[in-house]
């Protein structure tokens, strides 16, 4: 996978370079074209393209749905990612619609939300990776398969439905995470849930029903549910509802700021730094982010992106534009 991405990222860099950080388009064939907004790169993707942003800002508006498969990869959203095109900002929301079954999107910071099956319709396999978004909303039950991994949350996973309760089944794993609510039939495991869903309910873990929760850290609470979950070996730092994990383990009373390297008051934010202080190492490899398939604390993609640059100002005397170009893989 990572040398198929570079074989394509090489074929477009020194092209997208010269003509000022244009969005290249790849098609599943290896043919390249070149878009200034992302609108339009949306529009003229052929099903199962890849779409690369690089650093910058790129605005889409809720007119804007994607109805195919297309894989969307950012350059990173952390501040300091050594990438020297900086951070890749979507400015709107993300709209997975009728058609989009298969779809990605890594490696962006997200102003709003992702919203999947809005319409109603079946949206398989949607996968959200190395990303920093505001809520990820999956609106029916028929729409299986969304993975949500490694991500920073700033508020919630749910299943916002158009008719009834149709809580919709989705695979959260390995996320700093403010809190979920409404869901159905999920693999929770190896989160940081750092709030609750409302001061009435106090809980990070809300209306969730027949999942598998293991290994999560809940700073504030626990659950709440109306049917029955497997809930296992999470680490609380409150008392409330313990007696629904016979394997938890026991933090409650304890500062978080002894427990972790940046604490930083429990924000969903890059500068916190939820790795275990020495004395609470042991239970890196059990529970939260790094538990589990782990965490990628630089939020690259699997892509090459540059770390160093240089394009001479003018050609020289054979006509040639001289540019050096330094990449390194995500991991």
């Amino acid at each position: 996978m990572k040398k198929l991405f570079l074989t394509l990222f090489l074929t477009v860099i020194t092209t997208a370079v010269l003509q000022a950080q244009q969005i290249s388009v790849v098609t599943p064939g290896g043919e390249t074209s070149l878009y200034r907004t992302l609108p339009e790169a949306i529009k003229g993707a052929a099903p199962g393209s890849v779409i690369y942003l690089p650093g910058g800002g790129f605005s889409i508006p809720d007119s804007v749905k994607i109805k195919k498969k297309l894989t969307i990869i950012g350059i990173g959203h952390k501040p300091v990612n050594g990438n020297v095109d900086g951070t890749t900002i979507i400015s709107g929301n993300l709209r997975f619609n009728e058609g989009s079954s298969g779809s990605a999107v890594m490696g962006c910071y997200i102003t709003g939300n992702i919203s999947i099956g809005e319409d109603n319709t079946s949206v398989n396999d949607i996968l959200i990776k190395f990303c920093n978004v505001n809520y990820v909303k999956v609106y029916n039950n028929k729409s299986l398969g969304t993975v949500v991994t490694q991500n920073y949350i700033r508020t919630a996973v749910n299943s916002t439905t158009n008719t009834g309760t149709q809580y919709a089944s989705v695979e959260i794993t390995n996320n700093i995470i403010s809190y979920i609510y409404d869901l159905d039939g999920c693999a929770i495991s190896n989160n940081i849930f750092t709030s609750v869903y409302s001061k009435d309910y106090s809980q990070p873990i809300y209306r969730v029903n027949n999942s598998v929760i293991t290994g999560n850290i809940c700073l504030k609470g626990l659950t709440y549910a109306n049917s029955v979950n497997s809930i296992s070996g999470n680490m609380l730092f409150t008392n409330t509802n313990t007696s629904l994990d016979a394997n938890y383990i026991n933090m409650i009373g304890v500062d978080p700021n002894i427990v972790f390297e940046n604490y930083n008051n429990g924000k969903v934010d890059p500068s916190s730094d939820f790795h275990f202080k020495e004395a609470y190492k042991q239970y890196e490899n059990q529970v939260g982010i790094y538990a589990g398939t782990g965490f990628n604390d630089q939020q690259l993609a699997p892509v090459p992106y540059i770390v160093n640059k240089k394009v001479d100002e003018q050609t020289d005397a054979q006509g040639k534009l001289n540019v050096k170009i330094r990449v390194k893989a995500g991991q």
